[in-house]
């Protein structure tokens, strides 16, 4: 085992086996068995061959006694566990540090990240959690062989980053890399680190033959030590990196709590919607749609709202872009269609009686995701039929950016509900860059004002430049026969414009806030007018 003579062992006194890595108590243990104060132990001891290499054992140490008790003699029983041990601190390599790149990995900078996160008072910790831009494109241009190279060459940048103590890079996975540094100072020297990591990134990097320029974006996490744990200071750097990629990419942005907890919110809001649709927790709201010639309430636009259980009632600015992006505002928007068909079925049996009651129309929006399902006709159609409302009494209002370009299989659908006798509006109208031309292509049958035209109506003398703006809008919609929905009125100034321009239908607070349905038979908008 010791690799040498019988003779080089013998008459060695126990005490010269010390090894640089005996753990201290090796020894206590040794003189408490000389001293008779106990009877054997067992250690793992390193001990040196002649020829300078380690051997490692399991040594288990017994004491002898004479007749009288005394202690005479050890008997020390060894196995070389050299090789087990190689093979256990390799096993360990290989669990901690990554194949391609040789970097720690993931595992291993989550026990480092939480080493660094536990130590004591006046501790810090400062993180770069880089993510490179555009990566996918290398490995379905070049293939993956290209990638990992690509991927190798910036381990090895990221390293050379690294030669401060107490710095680690670590690879987590893909094409995310991590640098850890610790130390009183690390605000500064997190900075710093980023700005190095942006430099060593900054040389095309060459592979096949084609010189690639790298892109990334850093998340940076710093603070003190024992207010977070690992899980969420990684969350928080992942965060961070993804405003810095949303932001263009190739720089890197300094975690904030603020923004972190949107984030958090989105995501929590982003998981519980599907569940929130089952357990009906979605309601309606409708908003009047006043003619601006009499003062008559005409219908009202149909809102949604989301009544939820810890954060209370969140408006469709919050939720509806979440669900277009995890494709419930289909399921979403048919039930939104469903109700609102139903209220305004409702109001068409309230009015019957009366000699001058009008029909109250119901506008319902329609996202783009919904304008291209393939069950939007045949939706309406059933949706109306089982509720017996008139086609005329739906108004379905679509963005004008939704619009923009459309081709005719994106307005086919539309067409067909138009002919029908549906109503489409084009909502937000004067916010985008669609041809004045393209209208008369559109299946459209109203104009819906950007609520930004009224703003410049809000105060005496008005803007003449927004004036003539609307003006021109009205003349040309009238010209093609759509009607004029402005939105955003807020006082009676601008409603007595809009009205003089010629628009026809209004909403806004000046009018009546979104409410309840009942409400608009509870209107008395005679003041508001005269």
């Amino acid at each position: 085992m010791f690799g040498g003579l019988e003779s080089n062992l013998r008459g060695r006194n126990a005490a010269e086996w010390t090894h640089p890595d005996d753990s201290p108590h090796v020894w206590k243990l040794y003189e408490e068995l000389v001293r008779g104060e106990r009877e054997h132990y067992r250690v793992e001891k390193a001990f040196y061959r002649p020829d300078g290499t380690v051997l490692w054992t399991n040594l288990t140490v017994s004491l002898l006694r004479d007749a009288d008790g005394l202690p005479q003699y050890q008997l020390a029983l060894m196995e070389d566990t050299t090789e087990r041990r190689l093979l256990n601190l390799r096993l360990r390599y290989e669990a901690t540090h990554d194949a391609l790149t040789g970097l720690p990995n993931r595992t291993l900078f989550f026990e480092r990240l939480e080493k660094a996160l536990a130590a004591g008072e006046n501790a810090r910790f400062g993180l770069c959690y880089l993510d490179l831009d555009g990566f996918k494109t290398v490995n379905d241009s070049l293939g993956h062989a290209a990638g990992d190279r690509l991927l190798v060459e910036v381990a090895d940048r990221l390293q050379s980053c690294a030669t401060a103590p107490g710095v680690m890079v670590a690879r987590l996975g893909g094409d995310e890399f991590a640098a850890l540094t610790t130390g009183p100072d690390t605000e500064t020297e997190v900075d710093e680190l980023a700005g190095r990591i942006m430099n060593a990134l900054a040389a095309p990097i060459r592979v096949d033959g084609r010189e690639l320029t790298v892109r990334g974006s850093i998340g940076i996490v710093e603070g003190p030590a024992g207010e977070r744990g690992a899980a969420e200071v990684l969350r928080s750097a992942d965060i961070t990196m993804y405003r810095a990629k949303s932001a263009g990419g190739n720089r890197y942005e300094i975690a904030d709590p603020e923004a972190d907890a949107r984030v958090i919110t989105r995501h929590g809001l982003t998981t519980a919607l599907p569940a929130a649709l089952e357990r009906g927790e979605f309601f309606i709201e409708y908003q009047p749609l006043v003619h601006l010639g009499d003062g008559s309430v005409r219908g009202a636009e149909a809102l949604v709202r989301w009544l939820h259980p810890q954060h209370g009632i969140i408006g469709p600015d919050r939720f509806i872009p979440l669900a277009e992006h995890t494709g419930l505002i289909v399921p979403l928007g048919r039930w939104v269609l469903e109700e609102s068909v139903r209220q305004a079925r409702l109001w068409e049996s309230r009015t019957q009686g009366g000699a001058d009651a009008a029909p109250l129309r119901v506008n319902v929006n329609l996202s783009p995701m919904q304008l291209t399902h393939p069950g939007l006709v045949s939706d309406t159609v059933d949706i109306l039929e089982r509720e017996g409302l008139a086609p005329g009494a739906l108004c379905l209002e679509v963005t004008e950016s939704a619009l923009i370009g459309a081709d005719d299989d994106l307005l086919k659908p539309l067409r067909r509900l138009a002919e029908m006798g549906v109503d489409i509006a084009l909502d937000d109208f004067g916010t985008g860059y669609s041809n004045l031309a393209n209208l008369r292509r559109l299946p459209v049958s109203v104009l819906k004002l950007d609520r930004s035209f009224t703003q410049g109506m809000q105060h005496f003398p008005a803007d003449p430049v927004d004036l003539k703006i609307v003006e021109g809008i009205v003349a040309l919609a009238h010209s093609l026969d759509l009607a004029v929905t402005v939105e955003g009125v807020e006082t009676g100034h601008q409603a007595d414009q809009l009205r003089q321009l010629g628009c026809d239908t209004a909403q806004g607070w000046y009018y009546a806030r979104p409410g309840p349905p009942d409400q608009l038979h509870e209107l008395a908008l005679a003041d508001a007018v005269g």
